[in-house]
């Protein structure tokens, strides 16, 4: 197989890093290999130690370099986090063609004129997304390429992010030897896998329930409408259960993974398992039961700030298609259940339906993919990216952070 006919995404995480291999075919694209590794270096979703980070993508690519029999060289890479900010912005353009018909380029100038806004120096424009375009003064335009108009505008939300966030993810992936081909927001890239058009449209909430953190992103009409941070995820779980069984972490997290469950009136008292207890040579047995009372509590907790972030958000009232969940603590059984209940509004738990990634926590990875093949996004994977050929031989190394990311919607 070509080097170019593949795709590589990096998801870097808390609990773990996956690199994901791709080839597109056609309209879809098939997931053809798979790595993982624990996430060392990382605590609620941001990088604390570069040398265990950079061990972790290591060996996440060299297992999935191994499964496909092929070197990975370059990659998309998620990138999320409580430093993300949405602002809104506007711009405006004269249509350029001679006969008034809008084109690409016409687009492109009004999206650019967007991104000229006054910043803090600690943050950067990464990208802008559209929410609607003005053609001569009739708005809700959402493609406005070949109507005929004097005067382009566009409202949109320019995506920004911190400098030292930005830069210590892609320090940590070139010093494990891969290019970054391009910079991709995870729940854009999630919500092309997790989401419907009509859910997009409707307004959902995508909610990706991580290890150390949950992030909480709202479209509506189409378009990213905000995104938020709670510092809490699925490790505050393991913790409770580490804490309520007095047994180490390691332990709690292979419990959880293969007893839990999310409500204790759907637990049963007949599932028995045995855990070593924190300072006895002996094993102690528990019920499914016994460990569901350890685990309602902390999930609802979590459902429960996720609708107070939706309120604080101004979305409560506007989410018809309610709430799409992902992450690998939703694949704990009757986890829709409680967050429903919860939340009292419909919810879905999304899962690729691709062999191999069967799984709420390979949404980010697997959309990365999705993303960069329906958008373009695609190159060699041998070859660095221009964008990263500018950062380092610019006038500023993230002076072009901006156009990593191009054409979210």
């Amino acid at each position: 197989m070509a080097k170019e006919d593949y795709i590589v995404s990096l998801d870097i995480g808390t609990s773990k890093i996956r690199a994901i291999i791709g080839e597109p075919t056609g309209n879809s694209i098939n997931v053809i290999g798979v790595g993982s590794a624990s996430g060392e270096g990382l605590r609620h979703g941001s990088i604390v130690d570069i040398d265990l980070t950079v061990e972790s993508i290591r060996e996440a690519v060299d297992h999935a370099e191994r499964m496909v029999g092929i070197h990975i060289s370059s990659a998309y890479v998620g990138i999320s986090g409580n430093h993300i900010q949405l602002h809104s912005s506007h711009g405006v353009v004269a249509v350029s063609s001679a006969d008034r018909e809008i084109t690409d380029e016409d687009i492109e100038r009004v999206l650019q004129q967007a991104r000229v806004v006054a910043l803090p120096p600690e943050r950067e424009v990464i990208d802008v997304v559209a929410k609607e375009f003005v053609v001569d003064g009739l708005r809700g335009i959402m493609d406005p390429r070949g109507m005929l108009g004097v005067r382009l505008e566009v409202e949109a939300y320019l995506i920004t992010g911190s400098r030292t966030a930005i830069h210590n993810v892609v320090r940590c992936v070139e010093r494990a030897g891969i290019e970054v081909a391009n910079l991709v927001l995870s729940p854009m890239a999630a919500s092309h896998i997790a989401l419907t058009n009509d859910e997009r449209k409707l307004g959902v909430a995508l909610v990706d329930v991580g290890a150390g953190d949950t992030s909480v992103t709202v479209f509506n009409n189409g378009v990213l409408m905000g995104t938020s941070i709670i510092p809490m995820g699925g490790d505050y779980v393991t913790h409770d259960i580490a804490i309520g069984l007095r047994t180490s972490t390691t332990s709690a997290e292979q419990v959880k993974l293969r007893h839990a469950c999310a409500l204790v009136s759907q637990a049963s008292e007949n599932e028995t398992f045995q855990v070593p207890r924190m300072g006895s040579n002996k094993d102690t047995e528990y019920t499914q039961y016994d460990l569901a009372t350890i685990v309602e509590p902390r999930m609802q907790e979590i459902f429960a700030l996720v609708r107070k972030e939706i309120e604080t958000m101004g979305f409560a009232d506007e989410l018809p298609a309610g709430y799409v969940f992902h992450g690998g603590v939703m694949s704990t059984p009757a986890a829709a259940d409680l967050a429903s209940d919860e939340l009292q509004a419909p919810v879905r738990i999304a899962i690729p339906e691709f062999l191999g990634v069967r799984d709420p926590s390979f949404v980010n990875g697997v959309g990365t993919i999705a993303y960069a093949a329906r958008t373009g996004l695609r190159s060699n994977p041998g070859e660095q990216a221009p964008a990263m050929r500018q950062m380092k031989s610019g006038s500023g190394m993230f002076t072009k952070i901006k156009d990593w990311l191009r054409d979210f919607v």
